[in-house]
């Protein structure tokens, strides 16, 4: 673990980019990137993220600990403090390298006019340290890390006792997926890569530093794809041969799979940028891809498709165990515009696919106005679309998954060692 002075400037200069100007975590990460050596890597990104997802319980504990509390003014000082808390509470670094580190902090990324506050900063982590169990039994409550209108929306969905098992999940380390060729052996690759075969023939594996250093990355063995996020391209039933449209497709995990299946595949998104990351993954899974970068909602192809996935935007609330930051850029209004763009995509891509079509809609969130709500309107709007229900058999070990309508929810505590929120839905033109 770093005890240097150094990988905890990166991290307080991280930690404002994500929280004052609303990056995103592997944006500000990335930002940073030349500054971040190897072996601080790991480090920086624990305490960081550690930092943004549990936010609520760590300014509890400086609140309780400051007579004075810290207003906008002094944003830099509890930034300070919630880097060092984290280090005290929820890693393994050493208490007097969590306090000296700092104090050090202060005087080398902080204004000369918030210096006065530096004996406060001691003052408050030598505290945290006497009277820790007490103070981590005071701020125990998980729900503090998150937003009041996700919790409000999330308890009429699923229930306060689900929504706990929820949290906590949200805030562990995810681990990373891998899925692989369908020619590899899945327990060969789990064995090579110190990971465990997951039920639908994936590998998960845990610490797994740069993905670029892993085994197999430049042979095009495998990709990063979660759990949860393989299920909708599978749902799709494709065979060798079969046409399928993928919308808003980068960065083309989806496309990788159904294209790995021997599917022909168009991929469509906007992004240039998106789209030319795509490129290069297909080209490193030596996977052909038809490639189009255009807006989703004006795309016209001359024939319609037997197999279309559309993978809409939302507000990736169902992701926060990967990008915690989403609990404080997210607002219910951004719920709001999706449900919108969704509504318009769906609409759309209903007139590419041909009577007898399959279209899956998938969406990495929880929310209920973006899921349930979404395709039932949609329903109500085409009479020519009906729902094919997902079945028990189509999958294994994530039956709980399955709502009663036939659509799919997968919840962040599902799986051991979770996985990402995903619904899905599949519909068939009559």
């Amino acid at each position: 673990m770093a005890n240097d002075i150094k990988s905890r400037e990166i991290a307080f200069l991280i930690i404002k980019k994500v929280l004052d100007d609303g990056a995103t975590l592997d944006g500000a990460i990335d930002h940073y990137s030349r500054d971040i050596s190897s072996k601080d890597r790991g480090f920086i990104r624990h305490v960081c993220t550690t930092v943004i997802r549990r936010l609520g319980q760590l300014d509890k504990i400086i609140n309780s600990c400051t007579k004075t509390k810290l207003g906008n003014t002094q944003m830099a000082i509890r930034h300070v403090l919630r880097l060092g808390l984290a280090q005290l509470l929820f890693s393994e670094v050493p208490a007097h390298a969590a306090v000296n580190t700092s104090v050090e902090l202060v005087d080398k990324k902080v204004s000369k006019k918030l210096q006065y506050l530096k004996n406060t900063v001691n003052a408050v982590l030598r505290k945290v340290d006497r009277e820790r169990e007490e103070l981590l039994k005071k701020s125990s409550n998980t729900r503090l890390n998150f937003p009041k209108w996700l919790l409000q929306s999330w308890d009429q969905r699923y229930g306060q006792s689900t929504v706990k098992d929820m949290l906590g999940a949200m805030l562990e380390e995810a681990p990373l997926d891998l899925s692989l060729k369908p020619d590899c052996d899945a327990a060969l690759w789990a064995e090579k890569l110190k990971g465990k075969v997951v039920p639908d023939g994936g590998v998960r594996i845990t610490k797994a530093g740069k993905v670029v250093e892993i085994e197999g990355y430049f042979d095009g063995i495998w990709w990063v794809q979660d759990m949860a996020a393989r299920i909708p391209a599978r749902l799709l039933g494709l065979s060798s041969g079969d046409r399928v449209l993928d919308l808003c497709a980068a960065p083309g995990g989806k496309a990788a799979q159904s294209a790995a299946a021997g599917a022909l595949v168009t991929a469509v998104d906007f992004s240039t940028g998106r789209m030319k990351r795509l490129g290069e993954n297909m080209a490193r899974l030596d996977l052909k891809v038809d490639v189009i970068t255009s807006d989703v909602l004006t795309y016209a192809p001359e024939e319609k498709y037997d197999y279309i996935l559309l993978d809409a935007p939302c507000s990736s609330t169902g992701t926060i165990r990967r990008h915690p930051e989403i609990l404080h850029i997210r607002r219910k209004e951004d719920v709001i515009q999706m449900v919108e763009i969704q509504t318009k995509m769906l609409d759309h891509a209903q007139t590419l696919l041909k009577e007898g079509g399959v279209l899956i809609y998938c969406v990495c969130s929880l929310e209920q106005e973006e899921g349930p709500d979404q395709i039932k309107a949609l329903l109500e709007r085409h009479g020519s679309l009906k729902r094919k229900e997902i079945k028990l058999s189509e999958m294994p070990e994530l039956d709980q998954a399955i709502l009663e309508t036939g659509d799919v929810q997968t919840l962040p505590h599902y799986a051991q060692g979770g996985m990402d929120g995903f619904f899905i839905s599949r519909i068939i033109k009559t």
